[in-house]
């Protein structure tokens, strides 16, 4: 069985979008460390610009936040804290991210967060038919359409990406 039709077992992410009737596509990947959305695009042979990823970040009381970005880009921390009325915005250790978002960093899903945050997603990644986003564990994909990060986490569009040389 190749690991294009392989099934997954479920996660939080996956019990949410069917509980919400979300249409969405599984695909798993070989979990690289340090690969990132990078070495899931290579995989999976899709554009790295429509493959997202979900970083947990805080502001400056420490109050946590989604933030879902392109894979290629980097996010500009002082454009986002300025465009979401934050005096600064920084990545979460990777304990806090864990312990916020409740998945593995490296598999952490924008869907069925343990704790509930806001979600700023992006705005040109809402120009897509369909992003490929981790579905909730490392080496896990799921394809949908953007809309649904809006229709069911209430996610806000923002202007906050830099590419990977401008960073």
């Amino acid at each position: 069985m190749n690991a294009k039709t392989r099934h997954v077992s479920e996660t939080p992410t996956t019990q949410m979008l069917k509980k919400h009737r979300i249409a969405f596509g599984e695909h798993p990947y070989e979990y690289v460390d340090h690969g990132g959305a990078a070495e899931a695009a290579r995989q999976l042979g899709v554009d790295l610009h429509q493959v997202a990823k979900t970083l947990i970040m805080e502001d400056e009381h420490g109050h946590p936040l989604v933030v879902v970005m392109h894979g290629d880009c980097e996010v500009s921390t002082k454009n986002l804290a300025r465009q979401i009325g934050a005096k600064k915005v920084a990545p979460c250790t990777p304990d806090n991210a864990q312990k916020n978002s409740g998945y593995l960093v490296g598999g952490t899903s924008p869907f069925a967060t343990r704790k509930k945050m806001p979600v700023w997603i992006e705005s040109s990644l809402l120009d897509y038919p369909s992003i490929y986003l981790n579905g909730g564990r490392r080496g896990y994909l799921i394809s949908l359409a953007p809309a649904a990060l809006v229709d069911l986490l209430q996610a806000r569009p923002v202007r906050a990406a830099l590419s990977k040389g401008d960073a």
